[in-house]
């Protein structure tokens, strides 16, 4: 069975290497010492600073494998399509609203989505409605709080 490739965006890659690397040559560091330092205070089990320092050793162990592993398997998408009449990945999309309000999104892979910051999944019902559309096109996605339709504005590739 073959999987999906995994996209992300230059911005998004460096944001989990960044985080990666502040783990591997601050925080795991940092903790490593409190934890040799509660250690050395004798009794360790009711010792709560050990206890908790080990317990988030192995949190950042388990941070630091998964984002290596998921680094491995990321393609990085630098460069706007061809066809910039589309809405591809790495597209920011305006979106007005049947009440005339206005909306922009970017469409990044699911590790960058933070709907917040105006990231959305390409894989997100709204991603995908989305996907390979062109501008004026009518969209409607299918929300749990009912459907919402939305006019596409504008698609712009550049931040």
């Amino acid at each position: 069975m073959s999987e999906r490739k995994a996209y992300i965006t230059r911005e998004g890659y460096e944001r989990l290497r960044a985080e990666a690397e502040r783990l591997w040559r601050v925080e795991r560091p940092r903790v490593t010492r409190e934890v040799a330092d509660a250690a050395a205070q004798g009794d360790r089990s009711e010792n709560a600073e050990y206890i908790y320092g080990k317990k988030r050793l192995r949190e950042i162990d388990g941070r630091l494998r998964f984002l290596n592993q998921r680094i491995e398997v990321l393609t990085v998408v630098d460069d706007a399509p061809a066809n910039r009449e589309r809405v591809f990945f790495g597209a920011w999309v305006t979106l007005e609203g049947q009440d005339g309000s206005e909306e922009r999104y970017r469409l990044v892979g699911s590790d960058e989505s933070d709907a917040g910051r105006g990231r959305i999944s390409v894989d997100s019902p709204v991603g995908r409605a989305l996907m390979g559309r062109v501008l004026d096109d009518e969209v409607t996605v299918k929300r749990p709080k009912g459907e919402a339709t939305f006019v596409i504005v504008a698609i712009d590739y550049e931040d």
